[in-house]
């Protein structure tokens, strides 16, 4: 599956989010508009329609995901006993890719996405090259002794060391286990997933 490599910055500033978890996105300055040479005349205002989508693509584009595997999501969540709403939250949230990310080992989504394509991330002590792999309950994910030892991954730890994990998460070094399920109210940046609900069930 193909991925987006154009300007990270460009995505969040069509959003209206810093969905590349930088801080220094340009998106939380004063004034910052949507880009393009038009972008200053500010945002126009939305149908129904054109707000779900908008949702829809801001989680897309937080996430690093395709349309295709989207609504592949969407309708896995729909078929569940719970809420469909809540699975498809919770299947996004235990990514591989987003796991490492939300466990401090990788500075952005994209950049802990390449780790696990490139064979630096273990689950269960098993080399898992899959960023959409879905993690469970007492799964331990780990990096490799040799990527432990990389600089920006010291780097990493030191400055995240006084950082709080999700409470689904714990971690020790460059070891961490998932404890629970993560909820709505453990994700970084706010959704409304309903929206995204009815713009499928449209």
């Amino acid at each position: 599956m193909g991925r987006y490599t154009g300007p990270k910055h460009r995505l969040c500033r069509a959003e209206g989010v810093a969905i590349c978890g930088l801080p220094k996105c340009p998106v939380t300055k004063k004034n910052a508009g949507p880009p393009g040479q038009h972008g200053q005349k500010g945002r126009r205002k939305l149908s129904e329609y054109g707000i779900q989508l908008r949702e829809k693509q801001k989680v897309k584009r937080m996430y690093g995901i395709f349309e295709r595997q989207f609504r592949k999501y969407y309708e896995n969540a729909a078929k569940t006993k719970t809420a469909t709403s809540e699975a498809l939250l919770e299947t996004l949230e235990t990514r591989l890719d987003n796991v490492v990310y939300r466990l401090n080992l990788s500075r952005t989504r994209y950049q802990s996405r390449q780790l696990v394509s490139h064979g630096h991330v273990f689950v269960n002590g098993k080399k898992v090259t899959i960023p959409s792999y879905n993690v469970k309950i007492s799964d331990v994910i780990s990096l490799s002794d040799k990527t432990s030892n990389l600089d920006f991954i010291k780097k990493l730890l030191e400055e995240s060391k006084d950082s709080t994990l999700p409470v689904w998460l714990e971690r020790k070094a460059t070891v961490g286990k998932v404890k629970s399920m993560p909820k709505k109210e453990d994700i970084d940046i706010e959704i409304n997933e309903s929206l995204i609900i009815e713009f499928y069930s449209r």
